[in-house]
C-alpha cells in the first residue's frame, strides 16, 4: 500500500526565529483527509568532542524543560549553512575549541511526528582549546566528562536529550571498538 499523505492546503499560523507552525491538510492513503501540525525548522548541528578522553558538554538552562541540562555542543544551522562548517562553529562558540576537522556520524530526526527537524551529529577531531564565545542571548557552563561522569549524568537526568543521549552511547561504542563507524 502507498502510504503518501498528499497535501491538499497549508495554512501558516506562526513565523517566529527559529520556527514556523503551519497546518496542513492532506489526503490518507485510504482517500480520507486529516489535519497535521507541522513545526518547520531549519536544521541543527550536534558535536561529539572528545580530548584527554572526556566529553566536553555544556550546561544551560532550557526553557522549555524549566531546568538545567547538559549537552553536547550544538545549535541551528544558519540560512543555507555547510552543516560541517556550522559544527566547527558551534563547537568553537560553545566550547572555545577549535577542530581540524569534522566526519558526520549520523543525521537524525527529532521529532518525525510533528517537526521536519534534522541534527547533524559530527564527531570532531583534532582539538586546540582556545576562547568560547557564545550568543548574546546565550549563558554555558563548559565542562569535560569523563565516561564514568556521563553515564552519572544520565542516571541523574542531567543528560536526557536525544541528541546527547546518542553522543554518549556511540563515544561508549567508540571506547570499546576503536570504530566511530564513519
Amino acid at each position: 500500500m502507498d502510504l503518501t499523505e498528499r497535501t491538499i492546503s497549508t495554512r501558516p499560523i506562526f513565523n517566529g526565529r527559529i520556527i514556523s507552525l503551519q497546518v496542513d491538510e492532506v489526503t490518507l492513503p485510504n482517500g480520507g483527509t486529516a489535519t497535521r501540525e507541522i513545526v518547520k525548522h531549519p536544521g541543527a548541528v550536534a558535536v561529539i568532542a572528545v580530548t584527554g578522553g572526556k566529553l566536553l558538554v555544556v550546561e544551560q538552562y532550557r526553557k522549555p524543560l524549566e531546568r538545567l541540562q547538559v549537552e553536547i555542543p550544538a545549535g541551528k544551522l544558519d540560512g543555507g549553512e555547510d552543516p560541517a562548517e556550522a559544527a566547527k562553529r558551534e563547537l568553537r562558540e560553545e566550547t572555545g575549541y577549535d577542530c581540524e576537522k569534522v566526519a558526520l556520524l549520523h543525521s537524525m530526526a527529532t521529532s518525525p511526528g510533528f517537526a521536519d527537524e534534522v541534527i547533524h551529529l559530527y564527531v570532531a577531531e583534532g582539538l586546540t582549546s582556545g576562547d568560547a564565545s557564545p550568543d548574546e542571548d546565550e549563558f554555558l557552563n563548559v565542562f569535560a566528562y569523563t565516561p564514568e561522569e556521563a553515564s552519572q549524568a544520565i542516571a541523574d537526568g542531567r543528560i536526557c536529550d536525544a541528541k546527547t543521549l546518542i553522543a554518549v552511547y556511540a563515544w561508549q561504542r567508540y571506547m570499546s571498538t576503536g570504530s566511530w563507524g564513519v
